[in-house]
């Protein structure tokens, strides 16, 4: 079977032309998602795509276009990418313009230049391939969504909305350096408020100082993060649990004479497969009590870890086409955060797969960059994977 013929240069210069535009979530410096998606919406315009703009959030589009094949009925794939970008931080640590989209030395350079807007173009450029080189059975639903670097409002929204019912698979092309990871890790992150009685500092008798209450929880938290990597043994791709006080709020420096009434813990806490989230979250809860202090615990994020079969269809499609393509077996690992796949997988109930151009740990730095062939070869693996689950060619 002939190797599907890719535009090398098009996708290299559209994932040029997203990375100048600066679409991080920013609305003091009128920033945001909008200028992005309207770039990929009028590119699948002009390939006679039909793209939907749905509203996630205000001036926060998601952008979807379905491709039909043409080849009678069959399964249909998702290709997910996000337009947002984290902030460019610190101009002074970049010794390139964050948002030049400059070519030097084989590489693509700027923020998301990996994370991950060259997967994104990789996606569209790879459906755009498929479709020009014949019929093929079911559909390809295209999908560039909003803010996958903040509470996944995107995400959520395309399922909400009820545009996950009808997908088999979906392949998320975040930055792997070409690991096909089929398990991510959960993310849950709780705030617990311990409140006590403000008083003045020098009659502390008169007050119940919840600062004191903060210290053994932060100890407990500690022992209940060794209790839980000694029930759950370290994962072969996304490694030990972690239980991580990350923010302690209380009084302020202004008032330093003053007991506050309520002091503030946030836990960010990651798991693996195995892992119940809600008994985390009461276990937390249970630590919190103290005598004369009131605790309250508020789940802020609960993604919980993705663990796909790597004989499921998108993966064992996915891993052939690596294989195809690049003449490599492939190398299986995991994401070490949450993405948009996390969602998809959970409450959209679809297969997913994450597996894109750039480096694994190069995403949110400065000098980010991707290499131009590793745009290239994803968008052939992609081609390839689609043509693959879509006949069935596993």
């Amino acid at each position: 079977m002939d190797m599907i013929e890719v535009d090398a240069d098009g996708v290299v210069e559209f994932t040029q032309a997203l990375v100048r535009i600066p679409s991080t979530n920013d609305p003091a410096k009128g920033r945001s998602e909008q200028p992005a998606a309207d770039l990929v919406a009028a590119k699948m315009r002009e390939w006679g795509w039909d793209p939907v703009v749905y509203e996630a959030a205000p001036g926060r589009p998601n952008v979807v276009a379905v491709v039909e094949g043409g080849g009678g009925p069959g399964p249909t794939l998702m290709f997910e990418g996000h337009t947002d970008v984290v902030t460019e931080g610190d101009l002074s640590s970049w010794t390139v313009d964050p948002f030049g989209g400059e070519i030097r030395d084989g590489k693509l350079w700027g923020r998301g230049s990996a994370d991950m807007k060259s997967g994104l173009a990789a996606t569209l450029y790879a459906t755009r391939a498929l479709q020009l080189a014949g019929p093929f059975p079911g559909r390809i639903k295209v999908c560039a969504l909003a803010d996958e670097e903040g509470l996944m409002i995107g995400a959520h929204h395309f399922v909400s909305e009820g545009l996950a019912a009808d997908v088999d698979g979906a392949i998320v092309a975040e930055p792997e350096a070409g690991e096909i990871c089929a398990v991510a890790k959960g993310a849950l992150r709780l705030r617990v408020d311990l409140t006590g009685k403000m008083a003045h500092g020098a009659m502390p008798q008169h007050g119940r100082n919840p600062i004191q209450a903060a210290g053994p929880l932060l100890v407990e938290l500690r022992a209940l993060q060794d209790e839980l990597q000694a029930r759950h043994p370290a994962h072969e791709h996304l490694g030990e649990v972690y239980v991580t006080p990350t923010v302690l709020q209380a009084g302020s420096q202004e008032q330093v004479n003053v007991i506050p009434a309520v002091a503030s813990v946030f836990v960010d806490v990651r798991t693996i497969p195995g892992v119940e989230h809600k008994d985390i979250a009461d276990r937390v809860a249970a630590l919190a009590a103290c005598d004369g202090i009131t605790a309250e615990v508020s789940v802020l994020v609960d993604r919980p870890p993705v663990d796909v079969p790597v004989t499921d269809p998108v993966v064992a499609a996915l891993a052939a086409a690596h294989r195809t393509v690049t003449g490599e077996e492939p190398v299986y690992g995991g994401v070490p955060g949450s993405t948009d796949g996390t969602v998809l997988t959970h409450w959209g109930g679809i297969p997913s797969v994450v597996y894109g151009p750039g480096g694994k740990w190069i995403a949110h730095q400065a000098d980010e960059y991707v290499e131009i062939d590793d745009i290239v070869r994803c968008t052939r693996v992609f081609a390839e994977a689609a043509r693959r689950f879509l006949t069935g060619d596993h």
